[in-house]
């Protein structure tokens, strides 16, 4: 029988206990520091995000000018748009840790070959520390949470040849598919996120409507443009002339009277 002299008992158990330690630091698994962010958007639509980064709770540090506290995905969307994107959580600047905030969303939808033949609306992501069950978003058994919204395009005609330009307009979509108020979002605690999947639903409005009211009369095929005062009158509302229209140009160059068949 082996007898361990106090001294040399408690240096065995400190050993032991490290080696324990080590041990079970080595097998556990730690928490991913990204989560997934995609989008399911109409054809001729893309996405840009910027994921905004503040202190972690409890800190007091800053980062100087707060410069590099944000991330860009897909700022060329036009030329190499990725539909899915690796967030990071938790990000050290200037020695300062940080966590994600909010992903600011940018949604593009494209109409024409023009460079600036786009419209776009906004949506977002919030992160909190710690969310309300009633405001939180879920994640189903696979991990994925979805969140949706409709967007719709406006016209309207701008310059002297009165060349169609489409506005975007987006708002949530509920459950029974109605539109709502605000502008497509999701919002989740911190806890939930790490390892799990993102996914921004948009569907695109089946009509279209003037981005101006009292601009277009509603005809049986389509929309006819008012003609204000006269041709070079660019806002031209109707103010109660119905019968007096204009032709304008549509982004691919067509000269038409009715939108959107061009031709009555």
């Amino acid at each position: 029988m082996t007898i361990l002299y106090p001294p040399v008992k408690s240096l065995f158990n400190k050993l032991v206990l490290n080696s324990c330690l080590a041990l079970t630091a080595g097998c556990a698994s730690s928490s991913p520091n990204t989560f997934t962010f995609t989008a399911d958007l109409p054809p001729d639509f893309a996405y840009q995000a910027i994921a905004k980064y503040v202190p972690a709770q409890g800190e007091t540090c800053t980062v100087p000018g707060g410069r590099n506290t944000a991330v860009g995905y897909n700022m060329n969307w036009r030329e190499n748009y990725q539909p899915t994107a690796e967030i990071a959580l938790r990000r050290t600047v200037s020695g300062c840790p940080l966590v994600l905030r909010r992903i600011e969303l940018k949604i593009y939808g494209t109409y024409g070959k023009a460079r600036g033949d786009f419209g776009s609306d906004i949506a977002s992501v919030f992160v909190r520390d710690k969310v309300e069950d009633q405001y939180k978003s879920d994640f189903d058994e696979t991990g994925e949470s979805s969140f949706y919204g409709e967007c719709q395009r406006l016209f309207r005609t701008v310059g002297p040849k009165r060349r169609i330009v489409k506005l975007l307009n987006c708002k949530t979509l509920d459950a029974q598919g109605e539109r709502g108020g605000y502008q497509p979002f999701a919002m989740y605690s911190l806890d939930q996120l790490p390892g799990k999947t993102v996914k921004m639903h948009i569907k695109l409005a089946n009509e279209e409507r003037p981005a101006i009211g009292n601009t277009w009369v509603k005809v049986p095929n389509g929309w006819k443009r008012c003609m204000g005062d006269n041709f070079e009158d660019q806002y031209a509302f109707c103010f109660g002339n119905y019968k007096d229209f204009s032709g304008f140009q549509m982004p691919d160059g067509r000269q038409c009277t009715i939108y959107p068949g061009c031709t009555e």
